[in-house]
């Protein structure tokens, strides 16, 4: 029977009520200041020596019932009752409905406190009595609850719902020989902003129920920690939610420290046995495989181990975490063909080879975990060997496989490119198997991956390719040199006989100005082929980089900003000064040929420890302390295929006539030359990096050398001495012997090794200087100073070359006297050097 409420007759059941007991109170009023009249009147007749003792008696007695009052109503023997209709002031409300709830039930006033309760309220501190307690005073024996009615107080004064859940040592009122627990809700009534319905219940058997779930569960997570089996839970991206402790223990890692989600599958398990649990999660359905895979122990040993794994699809092909007992096997456990099946998979589990068979219609059934691992990282369980593979190398494994399938033999290896990524490759080698049965499988297919094999041929073709170039140039480069020595030389003979006013004087400075040019892009092909003559020092980069800013600001131009980062600090490198600082001026020209809107250029100078190094890799580099140059622009970027070729010499990309594209094979030489790597990082639209490493120098001892100071230039380049001049070019033989003898030397001159050691035979040793080529046929420089120093042990040499110094060094005895002048030289250069050397 449903109970209903009629809002007017409740309203106006209510006005009558107050009406009536408006009236009842003005009653009250009226009989007692009647009484207190009388009283006041009858002082009028006390004789006037008893008018004292009246008084005091009077208010004795008036003060002694207000304390007595007030005791009692403390103590509850007296009740200020509020008017039976005080709960006129609740919202309509049926009695029958107030009462039929379970909990207790009491609505209170904010200001007035406690207004109306249910017979439920009242059982829980056992009154049956209209004495009504507040909620304050009902949890007023125990601080904890004070607290929380405090709160849930100030939440009903904010017009917010609350709970709280209080701890009553004895029960309220103290009935209960042991501790209770209470739910206090809160809850304003709409409407009525002062007023709150507060619902009290005893919830002291839900909460033993409560603990009862929670010792349960604590004793079955006790015993499966400690079970005779693992037992592990992981997440579809491989995170483990849960270890129990004989897990725990056989991967010898503290179940204190593990947090759920933190550590994934791969840190526990070996590569193979990762890939064997990928693709078991990849079935699309529901079911409880048995696999056998090795776990790695936190010391680096594996443990064998045999898996039942489930993982859980829904029906929207939602994967779930994984449920997975782990059971402890040895090969020696159970009959011999258990151990067997089970060394089997393991041998063709952790086979470095990816293997696979496939059915007649060219479907993989059965694969090892290498082969997981490198093909099927997702998608359905059986899949077309042919998909794996990019699209353009599916025909001739296609062919491979049909080939196998009619049971031919001495099947030629597959290349292909992997379908996921066109970066890999491997190499398909396929075998029949001709005693299967219809709907077996009919072929193995075993797959090398030739990804690193791949890379390492390219580097090394391309690495063959730069030293072809380089040797090619190298050549020309040293040919060539002969060919300017020449014309430089015999345009300062001409020059030398010619007054600047004479007309032919301007046009042998032009042959020899334009000479000049010729040997700087000489120089250019030698620095490519690391043969260029350099003369490294210990340098700080801090004072070089600060020195190139003037000059690198006008080559930039306006349109272009520099920045440079170098902190103080940087360890010393030693190289050649000048070669360094055409390095730097090279790149910073073609970062702004490659802004041609202008941007930023950025050069970072850093140490660079050993350890940090480990991040550059390349074929040859050697991780060692460097220090780092960062030359980055904001420009255009180059393709991939661009970057192949920069460094080669005469590859440009700029326009014809704008470019010798030489610049970034020079930047190449030196930086090799000086024993440092060169790294390129570009990305089109976004800029380029250069990364120069130049190795620290550390000089082997803490003494400093004492540097010698330069001879001064001599003054008189005559003499008398007498030269032998070995020289195979026939045109530089003739300006180099014309010079000296200009000035006074007596040259013997030699087109070959044994020519020369001939006159020195005739000569009977009296020979001051030899003045040698070093690239000459028939016997070069380095073996003729061997031959002379056989006679001859403290004779002079000059060698002269259009290579670095050091090219030929190494093949001269250790500590070897010589001297060295570098092709082409002037009439000048030949002169000074000769006389310096035969100073004493």
């Amino acid at each position: 029977m449903a109970v209903t409420s009629d809002p007017m007759a409740d309203r106006q059941s209510t006005e009558a009520a107050e009406a009536g007991e408006r009236r009842d109170s003005m009653i009250r009023i009226f009989l007692l200041s009647l009484g207190l009249l009388v009283v006041a009147g009858s002082y009028l007749f006390v004789p006037p020596e008893w008018t004292d003792t009246v008084v005091l008696v009077c208010l004795g007695i008036l003060s002694t019932v207000g304390v007595m009052c007030l005791f009692m109503a403390a103590g509850g023997l007296i009740r200020f009752v509020r008017s039976r209709v005080a709960d006129t002031r609740v919202p309509g409300l049926p009695e029958q409905l107030f009462e039929a709830i379970g909990e207790g039930a009491l609505i209170a006033d904010s200001a007035a406190g406690a207004i109306k309760a249910n017979r439920a309220y009242y059982r829980l501190y056992g009154e049956e009595s209209d004495d009504l307690r507040s909620i304050e005073r009902l949890f007023a024996e125990s601080p904890d609850a004070s607290e929380a009615i405090y709160r849930l107080s100030g939440a009903a004064e904010k017009g917010r719902r609350a709970m709280e859940e209080i701890r009553m040592p004895g029960g309220i009122g103290g009935q209960s020989g042991s501790a209770r627990w209470y739910r206090v809700k809160v809850n304003p009534i709409a409407g009525r902003p002062e007023l709150a319905l507060w619902l009290i219940s005893d919830i002291t058997r839900e909460r033993e129920h409560q603990e009862n779930i929670f010792q349960e569960l604590q004793n079955a997570i006790d015993y499966l920690d400690h079970a005779p089996a693992g037992f592990f839970s992981m997440q579809p991206d491989g995170r483990i939610r849960y270890v129990n402790a004989t897990l725990a223990e056989w991967l010898g890692i503290d179940l204190a420290d593990f947090e759920p989600g933190a550590a994934e599958i791969g840190d526990f398990v070996t590569a193979e046995s990762l890939s064997v649990l990928e693709a078991s999660g990849q079935r699309g359905e529901t079911a409880t495989e048995r696999l056998e895979i090795d776990l790695v122990r936190a010391n680096g040993t594996r443990k064998p181990v045999r898996l039942l794994h489930r993982v859980p699809v829904s029906a929207d092909g939602t994967v779930g975490a994984s449920r997975t007992l782990v059971l402890e096997v040895g090969l020696a456990d159970g009959d011999a063909g258990l151990a067997a099946e089970r060394r089997f998979t393991r041998f063709f589990n952790n086979t470095p080879m990816a293997i696979a068979s496939v059915d007649h219609s060219g479907a993989i059934n059965l694969s090892n975990a290498r082969f997981l691992k490198l093909f099927r990282k997702s998608g359905p369980a059986r899949i077309e060997l042919t998909s794996v593979v990019k699209a353009a190398d599916r025909p001739a494994l296609k062919a491979a496989l049909h080939a196998a399938i009619n049971g031919q033999s001495d099947i030629s290896p597959v290349d292909a490119q992997f379908e996921s990524d066109e970066e890999r490759s491997a190499r398909f080698f396929v075998s029949p198997i001709v005693e299967g049965e219809p709907g077996e499988d009919a072929a193995i297919v075993y797959a090398l991956e030739t990804t690193e094999q791949r890379a390492l041929e390219a580097q090394f073709a391309q690495s063959q390719k730069m030293q072809a170039v380089g040797q090619l140039a190298g050549g020309i480069a040293h040919d060539f040199n002969n060919v300017l020595t020449a014309i430089i030389g015999f345009s300062d003979l001409l020059l030398s006989n010619h007054r600047p006013s004479d007309p032919a004087f301007e046009d042998i400075m032009n042959i020899k100005q334009n000479a000049n040019r010729a040997a700087g892009l000489v120089r250019q092909l030698l620095a490519f082929s690391r043969r260029q003559t350099l003369q490294p020092r210990v340098i700080r980069l801090e004072e070089v980089l600060s020195d190139l800013t003037v000059l690198l600001d006008r080559l930039l131009g306006e349109t272009v900003e520099l920045k440079t980062d170098h902190k103080s600090g940087l360890w010393p490198v030693k190289a050649d000064l000048n070669q360094l600082e055409q390095v730097v001026v090279n790149l910073a020209v073609n970062a702004r040929d490659a802004m041609p809107n202008g941007g930023m250029l950025t050069i970072r100078a850093s140490n660079l420890e050993e350890a940090e190094s480990h991040r550059f890799r390349q074929d040859g580099f050697r991780p060692a302390d460097y220090v780092l140059i960062e030359i980055t622009d904001t420009g255009t970027g180059m393709t991939p295929e661009v970057m192949e070729k920069i460094f080669e010499p005469f590859f440009s990309t700029k326009e014809i006539g704008k470019g010798t594209g030489l610049g970034l094979s020079t930047v190449y030489g030196i930086i090799k030359q000086t024993d440092g790597f060169i790294f390129v990082d570009s990305e089109l639209g976004k800029g380029t990096t250069f990364s120069l490493l130049l190795p620290r120098y550390v000089a082997e001892r803490e003494a400093e050398e004492e540097v010698a100071s330069p001879k001064s230039e001599p003054t008189d380049l005559t003499g008398s001495a007498t030269i032998l001049l070995v020289e195979d070019e026939e045109a530089v033989r003739a300006f180099a012997s014309r010079a000296l003898a200009a000035r006074g030397y007596e040259v013997h001159e030699a087109a070959s090794g044994p020519e020369a050691l001939r006159i020195m035979k005739d000569m009977d040793g009296a020979i001051d200087l030899v003045v040698s080529d070093v690239v000459m046929p028939e016997m070069d420089g380095p073996t003729l100073l061997k031959e002379l120093r056989k006679t001859n042990p403290n004779l002079k040499i000059i060698f002269v070359s259009g290579y670095a110094e050091d090219a030929f060094a190494r093949h001269l005895p250790e500590n070897e006297d010589f001297h060295f002048l570098p092709k082409p030289f002037s009439l000048k250069d030949l002169a000074i050097t000769v006389k310096r050397v035969l100073q004493p």
